[in-house]
């Protein structure tokens, strides 16, 4: 199947068919990603995101001013929220507040594949870190 619009502004598509873009180096290593559904496809509120980490591979820790819910679809990772580290695999939801400090790595021998959803804005007023 294309990717495509319909009449109501759906839009339809297979993720393979979605360029995959490497993540920055200053952001992370053996990193890919998908924006599956963004704003410029007449997304309102939120982005859908597929991640890709590969063997060895890590999203370097940041923070900012919006929300993250996830959801693990194969592989097997670690996650940093705040000071607290958390095994995950395939089937695992993760929700990321606002302004918590947040890395990924994958710790298995296949990719780390993980769907992403953010809001198209900051869900908070402030970018200031929380401690946590």
């Amino acid at each position: 199947m294309i990717i495509g619009k319909g009449p109501c502004g759906e839009k339809i598509g297979y993720y393979e068919l979605v360029e995959e873009q490497k993540v920055p180096d200053d952001m992370g290593t053996q990193t890919f990603v998908r924006w599956l559904i963004k704003e410029d496809d007449g997304a309102k509120a939120f982005a859908m995101r597929l991640f890709t980490i590969k063997p060895g591979g890590h999203i370097n820790l940041h923070h900012h001013p919006w929300e993250h819910e996830i959801f693990v679809l194969e592989g097997v990772g670690e996650i940093r929220i705040g000071s607290r580290v958390y095994r995950v695999s395939q089937g695992f939801f993760i929700y990321v507040p606002p302004n918590v400090e947040h890395e990924y790595w994958n710790k298995g021998d296949k990719d780390l594949k993980f769907l992403c959803m953010i809001p198209l804005k900051p869900t908070v007023n402030s970018d200031e870190k929380i401690e946590c």
